[in-house]
């Protein structure tokens, strides 16, 4: 991995943890709380939650079209992802879970997304 592309994945890692997280309570009482950009299939995302230490999906559903659910527990906390409008947009059950956990999260996610974007676009 280039150099450069690694000081990108910290600057975000730390934007990430200097950013204020949505919170958007939604009607069946999740939180959303982070929205990423869609740089890979539902699929890949999908396989991307193994890599996350602790991490277990526990269900995907999606149409084979429009979109897709993905959902998983970390750190004793349930997810999901869903993608809207050329972005993941990220969910936790609780909205009371604590945001250095979610966090983690999209760090994680970021580091993924970014690297397959850059990828994608030529610039690795």
């Amino acid at each position: 991995m280039p150099i450069g592309h690694q000081k990108n994945n910290r600057l975000m890692k730390h934007q990430i943890e200097q950013e204020q997280l949505l919170n958007c309570i939604m009607n069946d009482g999740s939180r959303h709380f982070g929205e990423l950009p869609q740089t890979v299939l539902w699929y890949e995302m999908r396989d991307y939650i193994r890599e996350l230490p602790g991490a277990v999906l526990t269900n995907f559903i999606t149409d084979h079209v429009t979109e897709a659910w993905i959902d998983f527990t970390y750190s004793g906390h349930e997810f999901s992802i869903n993608d809207q409008f050329g972005d993941y947009w990220f969910f936790v059950k609780d909205p009371t879970c604590p945001e250095d956990i979610l966090r983690d999260v999209l760090a994680h996610f970021w580091s993924f997304l970014d690297r397959a974007g850059t990828s994608s676009s030529g610039n690795e």
